[in-house]
């Protein structure tokens, strides 16, 4: 019998492993491509937003990865709140396909998956090496199903474990061993697969598996649920709705339970099958209830969740392609574009600042999604200036076409280093590293000036101001020599004790970022003098 335990857990451990570095390698490849492309289409009609959260699950294999990646995006504001409403209905629909695959026997062949993608990933190079390991990862997940399968072979012969399935006829106990296994391992596919196994064995039934098919649709909410503890009041209803999606669905289901029970036997005379089907009209079910309801539902949400929400469009705003034709519009449109992209970069900084002190994991993640949009702007904006004839722009068109250029690369190296900022804050928290009171100050002194700095570069990109290009060039030249002195003092107090030995490389990369966000300042002031007032 321990042997068979073993066996099982390894099995779990094999899957767990499988979604978790599956779920990275997509989240790489998410992170790389336009993020624009993947959700504009959510925001025009619900439906959409149901098939991007379908195909959202199926290439992440978890729904809940789905989820805290929705409760992200709406918390940084890059989404609305019922814009992602139906984003995870859809991503409910898109998990039903593992266990689906389970049924068909999908596990029989995951060693094969493994040893090809296994050779495309260590023989492959670049992209074809991350399709390899994704693929890789892919195989792992119905290969950890297949050794649990084995592992429950045996429970066949075993009184206990027959016992206690056929005792366990309570659909509400059923739904409750749903949750908690679920909110366990955080992965509905894993308990309904484990489920979908037995069946195959001739261990359980139908009416015992569907009440813990319901409870594992309510657990898989739980996910998102502890995304939504650090998110802001946007992020929290969307982990709220997620969780009354399912609780709502199982209530109905489980008042319905004889009738979808009939159902699912006159589908098909497999409890296999039975079940993968009972997991997939669970999840219609959903949406057809919801997906007409959404508005009042969002409302009514908003009322139990009350709080203004800031949405930032993701793509951008200005950049109109029908005023290619006059330079001299495309670049107002330009202007108005880098205006938006600086004022997110001040943003960043500003919250990268604040996570020194205050640091919060929601935040931080908030911040990290903003820097998606800058990059994103950054290559719309550069893209669009190409597009320019430039054959015969005059002098001052000419001045303001390079200068914009620049600017655009210059305000997402600011991002870059809010982000930095941001990765050591992180470091600085894990290590619980403290700055002594001197360094503090004089991080504070020197964190003022760039901020200062950071806020005349944003107006001088709307209007340019001679005073604010001065004060820029003087303030740095004031943070370069001060972060000059504060260094030789920390290094003075280093080699004294007075500073903690992991303060000290922390506290070096701050100062170092912190004059790199002023060069670039800087830089802008510069190219905001050479332009034509």
């Amino acid at each position: 019998m321990i042997n068979e335990v073993l066996l099982f857990a390894t099995g779990l451990v094999l899957f767990l492993f499988g979604v978790t570095k599956l779920n990275t390698e997509v989240q790489k490849l998410f992170n790389s491509i336009r993020i624009r492309e993947y959700f504009k289409y959510t925001i025009e009609k619900p439906i959409y937003g149901v098939i991007t959260g379908i195909v959202s699950t199926i290439l992440f294999q978890s729904s809940s990865a789905t989820s805290v990646l929705v409760v992200g995006m709406v918390s940084a504001g890059l989404i609305s709140f019922f814009h992602s409403l139906g984003i995870i209905l859809g991503a409910d629909i898109g998990t039903t396909l593992t266990v689906q695959l389970v049924v068909w026997k999908f596990t029989d062949i995951s060693p094969v998956i493994i040893v090809l993608s296994g050779i495309l990933w260590f023989s492959g190079k670049g992209k074809w090496k991350s399709i390899g390991e994704a693929m890789f990862y892919f195989g792992l997940i119905f290969f950890g199903l297949s050794v649990a399968a084995h592992a429950t072979a045996p429970l066949k012969n075993n009184p206990i474990f027959i016992n206690f399935f056929q005792e366990t006829k309570n659909p509400l106990l059923g739904v409750v061993v749903g949750m908690l296994l679920t909110a366990v391992v955080q992965a509905s596919a894993i308990p309904i697969s484990i489920l979908v196994i037995l069946a195959q064995q001739g261990l359980i039934t139908i009416d015992i598996s569907l009440p813990i098919v319901f409870g594992a649709n309510i657990g898989t909410a739980v996910t998102a649920m502890l995304a939504g503890l650090v998110a802001n009041r946007s992020g929290k209803r969307s982990a709220l709705s997620h969780l009354l999606f399912k609780f709502f669905g199982a209530a109905i289901c489980l008042v319905i339970l004889p009738i979808f029970i009939r159902i699912l036997e006159i589908l098909s005379s497999s409890v296999a099958q039975q079940i993968a089907l009972g997991h997939i009209m669970f999840n219609l079910l959903i949406v057809a209830i919801f997906i007409f309801l959404l508005k009042p539902f969002s409302r009514l949400i908003e009322r139990i969740l009350p709080g203004k929400e800031e949405t930032l469009p993701i793509w951008p705003v200005f950049l109109d392609e029908k005023h290619l034709g006059k330079a001299e519009d495309a670049l107002g449109c330009v202007k108005k574009e880098l205006q938006r992209q600086i004022v997110l970069a001040q943003k960043m900084f500003s919250g990268s600042l604040n996570l020194m002190s205050d640091f919060n994991q929601g935040k931080r993640r908030d911040i990290l999604y903003l820097e998606l949009i800058v990059d994103n702007l950054q290559d719309e904006i550069s893209g669009y200036l190409r597009k320019i004839p430039g054959g015969h722009l005059s002098p001052e068109l000419s001045n303001k076409f390079f200068a914009f250029t620049a600017m655009v690369s210059d305000i997402e190296r600011i991002a870059d280093h809010s982000e930095n900022l941001v990765d050591l804050a992180e470091n600085k928290h894990r290590m619980k590293t403290e700055f002594s009171v001197i360094a503090n100050n004089e991080l504070a002194e020197i964190e003022k000036l760039v901020a200062e700095n950071l806020e005349d570069a944003v107006s001088l990109v709307e209007k340019k101001d001679k005073k604010k290009i001065k004060a820029i060039m003087e303030r740095e030249e004031e943070i370069d020599l001060k972060i000059k002195e504060v260094t030789e003092r920390h290094q003075e107090r280093f080699f004294k004790g007075i500073c903690q030995v992991a303060a000290g490389p922390i506290f070096l990369e701050i100062l170092l970022n912190l004059e790199r966000i002023s060069d670039h300042c800087d830089n802008i002031a510069e190219y905001t003098e050479a332009m034509e007032a």
